[in-house]
């Protein structure tokens, strides 16, 4: 049986990981109105092979909520934190959306943790005024009167079309985990994903071997979008995952690990 161990960190916020597995250690990052349960898929087919450290970031899950706007800067303090206290020096950082933007920084702050880059249906650049308008107006809508509304086009925005048609329960079923999100730290999570720097200049001294992945209906962050992460990461490969949209690693979890089996060697 596979050994999984659970902990919380013990600065503020406390951020929650669980530790599953034995050999190259992997941390992974979620999406944003995610959890780590997101990588059930890669924890279980994965644990195998790697040591894989699933992270909830502030305002996630398990860990504490939000108490202060942060940066994304902010989380890669956080998931060190993590790192630091299971005495892990180096670990191929993966991460999905908010998840890969937080791997990126991670790779340009302190390389000398990153041993490989893996990241999925992400962006390195900044906000576009367009969306940071929109979303700022959804945001200060849920602040009011909660996600509820606001389910359907989010599900539309996570899942791509064959997973909302092939696959109505596992999009029901996150349905309900997008709806439960602490409402203060998700606004405050939202703030940081809009204001965000761009690291497109800064990546393409990133030499870490990286592996950028997206999916093929992802609606959130197109292609084109990792695209331009994969061109400003000198040694990077790019890999489109069929049938999938925002939440790859959750809608295709089979290719996914095979995609990150190969990368790794």
């Amino acid at each position: 049986m596979t050994r999984t161990t659970t902990g919380h960190t013990t600065g503020n916020p406390s951020i929650y990981f669980e530790d599953t597995g034995e050999g190259l250690p992997i941390i992974l990052g979620h999406s944003f109105l995610c959890t780590g349960a997101m990588w059930a898929g890669q924890v279980n087919g994965l644990a195998d092979r790697y040591r894989l450290i699933n992270v909830d970031f502030r305002g996630h899950g398990r860990s504490g909520p939000a108490d202060r706007l942060f940066t994304l800067h902010d989380a890669v303090d956080d998931a060190v934190s993590v790192l630091d206290q299971l005495g892990i020096e180096k670990a191929v950082w993966c991460g999905l959306s908010i998840g890969g933007m937080v791997a990126l920084r991670a790779a340009v702050s302190t390389p000398e943790r990153v041993d490989k880059l893996i990241i999925m249906d992400s962006d390195a650049g900044q906000e576009r005024l367009g969306r940071r308008i929109r979303y700022r107006l959804m945001g200060a809508a849920v602040r009011r009167v909660g996600p509820g509304p606001f389910l359907s086009e989010i599900s539309r925005l996570m899942f791509g079309a064959s997973t909302r048609r092939d696959k109505p329960d596992l999009v029901e079923e996150w349905r309900g985990i997008f709806a439960d999100v602490d409402i203060p730290s998700t606004i405050m999570c939202l703030d940081s994903l809009v204001n965000r720097d761009s690291m497109l200049e800064a990546l393409q001294g990133v030499d870490i071997p990286s592996l950028v992945m997206v999916g093929d209906e992802d609606a959130s962050l197109p292609p084109a979008v990792s695209m331009k992460i994969h061109k400003a990461l000198p040694n990077s490969e790019y890999v489109e995952i069929p049938k999938a949209g925002h939440l790859s690693a959750l809608e295709q979890p089979d290719i996914v690990n095979r995609e990150i089996i190969r990368f790794l060697g």
